[in-house]
């Protein structure tokens, strides 16, 4: 007689167990449409904050600051351009160095793209001011890069109108940062390199046929 008690008890104990054990599965397993408990629902659920609202904005409690730090950099970005916008500072210009090393090959073409998508459309894909902004008349007095002037144009004064804009040429800080704007000067030096080389090529070629059919008479 105890040994069948002991047996019932044991039978309880396991089926009041299994009850319990099936009991949590069920519960742990709900629907991910109605989850369980929710231990830090702040973490879990974050309140919904619009950071340019205008309400927000004047709201003294949020510290919300639009613009970098005065004096801040960029991680990995160059240092900011020091010369003004004026014509001290456009004189000025010629003497800033290029930072940037010279380019590899994958970073010219990057470079180039930066050209076609920014610059190409008014000065031309072969920097002779026949893009299409300027060949159609939106745009009047592109410089044509490749003229003498252009060519020897420093570095330095280059990307200050690039930086700033000058005449009909707007700024395009905006739009590139000061990394992209000297790796799109590099590749404007280089093609107007391709180019001064490619015409003392012609001029020398021209001579030595000029003399050649002096030779001849």
């Amino acid at each position: 007689m105890k040994f069948i008690n002991y047996m019932k008890r044991i039978k309880i104990i396991l089926a009041f167990v299994s009850i319990t054990i099936v009991a949590i599965v069920f519960e742990s397993c709900g629907g991910k449409r109605e989850p369980n408990y929710t231990y830090m629902p702040d973490m879990a659920y974050s309140r919904a904050f619009e950071a340019y609202d205008s309400n927000n904005l004047k709201n003294e409690n949020i510290n919300y600051i639009p613009y970098p730090v005065e004096g801040t950099i960029r991680r990995g970005d160059l240092f900011p351009y020091p010369l003004p916008n004026d014509s001290n500072g456009y004189k000025m210009s010629a003497q800033i160095k290029d930072p940037l090393p010279p380019l590899d090959t994958i970073q010219m073409a990057e470079a180039q793209r930066l050209f076609n998508i920014n610059c190409a459309i008014c000065h031309g894909p072969k920097l002779d001011a026949q893009g299409p902004l300027s060949t159609g008349g939106k745009i009047p007095a592109v410089a044509n890069l490749t003229l003498k002037q252009y060519v020897e144009m420093p570095v330095g004064t280059m990307f200050h109108v690039v930086t700033y804009g000058k005449n009909n040429m707007g700024s395009y800080a905006s739009q590139l940062t000061r990394e992209q704007r000297w790796m799109v000067i590099q590749y404007v030096k280089s093609q107007q390199l391709k180019g001064s080389a490619a015409s003392d090529s012609t001029k020398s070629s021209g001579t030595a046929a000029k003399d050649s059919t002096t030779i001849k008479k």
